[in-house]
Protein backbone atom coordinates (compact mmCIF):
# COMPACT_ATOMS: atom_id res chain seq x y z
CA UNK A 1 0.00 0.00 0.00
CA UNK A 2 1.10 3.55 -0.65
CA UNK A 3 1.37 6.04 2.21
CA UNK A 4 -1.80 7.71 0.96
CA UNK A 5 -3.66 4.37 1.01
CA UNK A 6 -2.34 3.60 4.50
CA UNK A 7 -3.57 6.96 5.74
CA UNK A 8 -7.00 6.35 4.22
CA UNK A 9 -7.14 2.89 5.78
CA UNK A 10 -6.08 4.35 9.16
CA UNK A 11 -8.92 6.88 8.97
CA UNK A 12 -11.46 4.16 8.15
CA UNK A 13 -10.29 1.76 10.86
CA UNK A 14 -10.09 4.37 13.61
CA UNK A 15 -13.38 6.15 12.81
CA UNK A 16 -11.85 9.61 13.53
CA UNK A 17 -10.00 8.33 16.63
CA UNK A 18 -12.39 10.02 19.05
CA UNK A 19 -12.32 7.43 21.86
CA UNK A 20 -8.93 8.34 23.34
CA UNK A 21 -9.52 12.10 23.54
CA UNK A 22 -13.02 11.56 24.93
CA UNK A 23 -11.59 9.26 27.60
CA UNK A 24 -8.83 11.79 28.29
CA UNK A 25 -11.40 14.56 28.67
CA UNK A 26 -13.41 12.53 31.16
CA UNK A 27 -10.39 11.50 33.22
CA UNK A 28 -8.73 14.94 33.31
CA UNK A 29 -12.04 16.55 34.29
CA UNK A 30 -12.41 14.10 37.17
CA UNK A 31 -8.80 14.71 38.20
CA UNK A 32 -9.42 18.48 38.17
CA UNK A 33 -12.59 18.12 40.25
CA UNK A 34 -11.07 15.72 42.76
CA UNK A 35 -8.05 17.99 43.17
CA UNK A 36 -10.36 20.47 44.92
CA UNK A 37 -11.41 17.83 47.47
CA UNK A 38 -8.07 16.37 48.56
CA UNK A 39 -4.64 17.56 49.69
CA UNK A 40 -2.12 18.13 46.88
CA UNK A 41 -0.16 14.90 47.43
CA UNK A 42 -3.38 12.84 47.36
CA UNK A 43 -4.42 14.73 44.22
CA UNK A 44 -1.12 13.74 42.62
CA UNK A 45 -1.80 10.09 43.38
CA UNK A 46 -5.24 10.51 41.79
CA UNK A 47 -3.50 12.05 38.76
CA UNK A 48 -0.92 9.27 38.50
CA UNK A 49 -3.38 6.41 38.86
CA UNK A 50 -6.24 8.21 37.10
CA UNK A 51 -4.22 8.84 33.97
CA UNK A 52 -3.72 5.11 33.77
CA UNK A 53 -7.46 4.69 33.29
CA UNK A 54 -7.57 6.70 30.05
CA UNK A 55 -6.69 3.75 27.82
CA UNK A 56 -9.14 1.24 29.35
CA UNK A 57 -11.95 3.82 29.19
CA UNK A 58 -10.99 4.53 25.57
CA UNK A 59 -11.21 0.81 24.77
CA UNK A 60 -14.76 0.76 26.09
CA UNK A 61 -15.73 3.87 24.11
CA UNK A 62 -14.01 2.47 20.99
CA UNK A 63 -16.10 -0.68 21.22
CA UNK A 64 -19.29 1.38 20.92
CA UNK A 65 -17.82 3.63 18.22
CA UNK A 66 -16.39 0.76 16.15
CA UNK A 67 -12.85 2.12 16.35
CA UNK A 68 -9.96 -0.27 15.85
CA UNK A 69 -7.46 1.17 18.29
CA UNK A 70 -5.59 -2.03 19.14
CA UNK A 71 -6.12 -4.63 16.42
CA UNK A 72 -4.97 -2.92 13.24
CA UNK A 73 -2.35 -4.33 10.89
CA UNK A 74 -1.88 -0.85 9.44
CA UNK A 75 1.72 0.31 9.99
CA UNK A 76 0.45 3.83 10.81
CA UNK A 77 -1.65 2.43 13.64
CA UNK A 78 1.45 0.60 14.84
CA UNK A 79 3.34 3.90 14.66
CA UNK A 80 0.69 5.49 16.89
CA UNK A 81 1.06 2.56 19.28
CA UNK A 82 4.81 3.16 19.38
CA UNK A 83 4.16 6.82 20.13
CA UNK A 84 1.90 5.89 23.02
CA UNK A 85 4.70 3.65 24.30
CA UNK A 86 7.14 6.56 23.92
CA UNK A 87 4.86 8.82 25.97
CA UNK A 88 4.51 6.14 28.63
CA UNK A 89 8.27 5.80 28.93
CA UNK A 90 8.14 9.27 30.48
CA UNK A 91 6.89 7.59 33.66
CA UNK A 92 10.62 7.19 34.34
CA UNK A 93 10.55 10.98 34.82
CA UNK A 94 7.10 11.40 36.40
CA UNK A 95 7.72 8.96 39.26
CA UNK A 96 11.02 10.48 40.47
CA UNK A 97 9.39 13.91 40.22
CA UNK A 98 6.55 12.64 42.40
CA UNK A 99 9.08 11.49 44.99
CA UNK A 100 11.57 14.39 44.89
CA UNK A 101 9.78 17.39 43.33
CA UNK A 102 6.01 16.74 43.43
CA UNK A 103 5.06 20.27 42.37
CA UNK A 104 6.40 19.43 38.88
CA UNK A 105 4.20 16.35 38.36
CA UNK A 106 1.16 18.20 36.93
CA UNK A 107 3.52 19.90 34.48
CA UNK A 108 5.36 16.74 33.41
CA UNK A 109 2.28 14.52 33.14
CA UNK A 110 0.14 17.28 31.59
CA UNK A 111 2.64 17.93 28.82
CA UNK A 112 4.11 14.44 28.51
CA UNK A 113 0.82 12.63 27.90
CA UNK A 114 0.06 14.93 24.97
CA UNK A 115 3.24 14.55 22.92
CA UNK A 116 1.93 11.77 20.66
CA UNK A 117 -0.51 14.23 19.08
CA UNK A 118 2.34 15.49 16.87
CA UNK A 119 2.61 12.12 15.13
CA UNK A 120 -1.17 11.76 14.94
CA UNK A 121 -1.23 15.09 13.08
CA UNK A 122 1.32 13.81 10.57
CA UNK A 123 -0.60 10.57 10.03
CA UNK A 124 -3.92 12.28 9.30
CA UNK A 125 -2.31 15.19 7.44
CA UNK A 126 -4.18 17.77 9.48
CA UNK A 127 -2.80 20.38 11.90
CA UNK A 128 -5.21 19.49 14.73
CA UNK A 129 -2.64 17.27 16.44
CA UNK A 130 0.03 19.95 16.26
CA UNK A 131 -2.45 22.49 17.57
CA UNK A 132 -3.33 20.14 20.44
CA UNK A 133 0.28 19.42 21.44
CA UNK A 134 1.51 23.01 21.16
CA UNK A 135 -1.55 24.62 22.76
CA UNK A 136 -1.55 22.05 25.53
CA UNK A 137 2.15 22.60 26.26
CA UNK A 138 1.87 26.39 26.32
CA UNK A 139 -1.37 26.43 28.32
CA UNK A 140 -0.22 23.84 30.86
CA UNK A 141 3.01 25.76 31.41
CA UNK A 142 1.13 29.06 31.73
CA UNK A 143 -1.36 27.82 34.33
CA UNK A 144 1.33 25.86 36.17
CA UNK A 145 3.16 29.16 36.76
CA UNK A 146 0.00 31.24 37.24
CA UNK A 147 -1.82 29.08 39.79
CA UNK A 148 0.80 27.52 42.09
CA UNK A 149 -1.78 26.78 44.81
CA UNK A 150 -4.19 25.12 42.36
CA UNK A 151 -1.93 23.47 39.81
CA UNK A 152 -3.88 20.23 39.47
CA UNK A 153 -7.16 22.03 38.98
CA UNK A 154 -5.74 24.54 36.50
CA UNK A 155 -3.77 21.98 34.51
CA UNK A 156 -6.72 19.59 34.42
CA UNK A 157 -9.15 22.24 33.21
CA UNK A 158 -6.76 23.50 30.53
CA UNK A 159 -6.25 19.98 29.22
CA UNK A 160 -10.02 19.42 29.16
CA UNK A 161 -10.43 22.63 27.14
CA UNK A 162 -7.72 21.60 24.66
CA UNK A 163 -9.28 18.14 24.33
CA UNK A 164 -12.69 19.67 23.62
CA UNK A 165 -11.19 21.83 20.88
CA UNK A 166 -9.44 18.80 19.38
CA UNK A 167 -12.56 16.64 19.54
CA UNK A 168 -14.51 19.37 17.76
CA UNK A 169 -11.82 19.56 15.06
CA UNK A 170 -11.74 15.77 14.74
CA UNK A 171 -15.50 15.57 14.28
CA UNK A 172 -15.78 18.45 11.81
CA UNK A 173 -12.73 18.07 9.59
CA UNK A 174 -13.21 16.80 6.06
CA UNK A 175 -11.96 13.29 5.42
CA UNK A 176 -10.99 12.11 1.97
CA UNK A 177 -13.27 9.25 0.89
Amino acid sequence: MSLSELRKSFEQETNRSISLPVAGTIVWFIIALLSTQFPFKTGLLILLFGSGTIFPIALLIAKFRHEAITTSTNPLAKLMGSCVLMVNLLWAVHIPLFIFAPEFVPLSVGIGLGLHWVVYSWIIQHPLGLIHAILRTIAVLAVWFSFPEHRLLAVGLVIVAVYLLSIFQMLTRAIEE
